[in-house]
């Protein structure tokens, strides 16, 4: 079988939760895939019409035979450039089970094309009698039947036949050229010997190719690139987990920092099974919020939850005079003198899944700067802070739409609401309440676009390239966000 059509069914194969027989790990997982009886479907035709078909061409070994007639002697009879041309396949199945994945592929033809060659000497005459031409057969009622064994080894998936086989029912061979005529029941005694020649290759090609799939699955590598900064953890965790109606696995899918597979250890996993609640869907994924909150963590351990404001849609707002009323101490001591806004996030956004949506909280500090001359004076720090934690903190309460965009989950957010404390200041006490509106407006026209264009962006899902979601389904529920989809 050619290696891309069997990467393209084993792998499906590997994104997948499960039943009974589950492996103790040392390490959880935050991301289940399950593969519907839709998806299972999908997979064996997709198998079937394209895997065992694109066997053809397909060579076969040459046949030889000798045998002593009486009266005539020693006939040699040989088929030569036997080829598989054309497989039909008219019904499949695909069935999991406890010990693997069964396909099997049955009532199936196939046509074959070859040459023959008839010779034998005898004492009637003195020279050698010979005849030639090509054959036409055709294979009736062959079966081809393929189990795998699927187990997680140290992260990658090992691919193992379990069984294979092709089995041949009926054969019928029919010669052109020459005296074909005279030869055709002798040649009809080879049609045991030809089916077992097709049974045999056909096998050894399947095991062939699962061998080589095998290799390639074990070299994939075991993260994701997300950008220069992030990649997503997709090591397999537990080995597959199989129903009779659908095949489902975990993965790790925390996000690490980039080219490294160091991981925070502090998420807990709140395991529950995956499930396609559209039963036309072929796909269901279930992704824990500590996924999405792993990813907070590793983009403020980065430092890149900072940022020096310095351009706004208002610019009069990054000059003391656009304060003159609103902190008329600023523009007292910094009459018309240019400034910036340090933003920086004083610990991860804590973010979390409700029944109906995703939330999050945002902690930071905003500092004002004066550029003065070629200095930069921080003259007052603004925190935010939930007032039911009665800390001088600034929070951010933001809420999140989230999407499908291609194979990436992205989203967006807007503002609900914070609250302001000031932590320190050069110029005196500060009237919040004058102050918050443009803070609001701050946060609505330049921190919240810039948070919304690399959201928008999203991350990948683990999906196999070359094929993409499509209507998908968004369902929230606690810290789980599913995503059901057809491929």
């Amino acid at each position: 079988m050619r290696p891309s059509i069997l990467l393209i069914f084993t792998a499906f194969l590997l994104f997948t939760p499960s039943q009974a027989t589950h492996l103790q790990s040392t390490e959880s997982s935050f991301i289940s895939i399950l593969i519907s009886s839709q998806g299972l479907d999908f997979i064996k035709n997709l198998l079937v019409t394209k895997a065992i078909s694109s066997l053809t061409p397909l060579q076969l070994p040459q046949i030889k035979k000798s045998m002593k007639i009486p009266f005539l002697g020693r006939v040699n009879i040989a088929f030569s450039n036997i080829t598989i041309y054309h497989i039909d396949v008219p019904s499949s199945i695909i069935a999991p089970g406890d010990t693997g994945v069964a396909i099997v592929a049955s009532g199936t033809t196939c046509n074959l094309s070859m040459h023959w060659r008839y010779s034998y000497d005898t004492w009637l005459v003195p020279v050698q009698i010979s005849d030639s031409g090509t054959a036409q057969v055709q294979v009736e009622g062959m079966e081809v039947g393929l189990t795998l064994g699927l187990e997680n080894r140290e992260g990658s998936m090992k691919l193992s036949v379990k069984d294979c086989g092709c089995y041949v029912e009926d054969i019928s061979i029919k010669l052109d050229g020459g005296a074909s005529w005279l030869y055709q029941g002798m040649v009809d005694a080879f049609e045991e010997q030809i089916g077992s020649v097709v049974e045999s290759t056909i096998t050894k090609k399947l095991k062939e190719g699962i061998i080589k799939l095998d290799s390639f699955l074990q070299a994939l590598p075991k993260e994701i690139p997300v950008d220069d900064i992030a990649s997503l953890n997709v090591t397999f965790v537990n080995d597959p987990l199989l129903s009779n109606s659908s095949i489902g696995f975990d993965i790790n899918g925390l996000f690490a920092r980039a080219n490294s597979t160091a991981l925070p250890k502090y998420y807990q996993n709140s395991k529950r099974p995956v499930s396609c609640t559209d039963p036309s869907k072929m796909l269901g994924i279930l992704l824990d919020e500590a996924v999405l909150n792993s990813a907070s963590s590793l983009y403020f351990n980065a430092e890149f939850m900072q940022w020096i404001v310095d351009k706004v849609p208002d610019q009069s707002l990054l000059n003391t005079a656009g304060w003159r009323f609103i902190i008329p101490q600023l523009y007292k001591k910094y009459p018309n003198d240019d400034m910036d806004m340090n933003i920086s996030l004083s610990t991860p956004p804590v973010i979390w899944v409700s029944q109906n949506n995703v939330d999050a909280i945002i902690y930071a500090d905003l500092i004002i700067d004066v550029l003065e001359s070629e200095e930069v004076i921080p003259v007052a720090c603004i925190s935010l802070s939930m007032m039911l934690e009665r800390r001088s903190l600034k929070v951010i309460h933001v809420s999140g739409l989230v999407k499908i965009s291609g194979n990436n989950l992205a989203g967006s957010v807007k503002l609900d609401d914070f609250t302001m404390s000031l932590k320190w200041s050069k110029i005196g006490n500060l009237h919040l309440f004058l102050v918050q509106p443009v803070m609001w407006t701050l946060i609505e026209t330049v921190i919240l676009p810039y948070a919304n264009v690399h959201l928008g962006k999203g991350f990948p899902l683990p999906i196999i390239h070359g094929f993409t979601l499509q209507n998908a389904e968004i369902i929230f529920s606690y810290s789980k966000i599913t995503n059901t989809a057809w491929l």
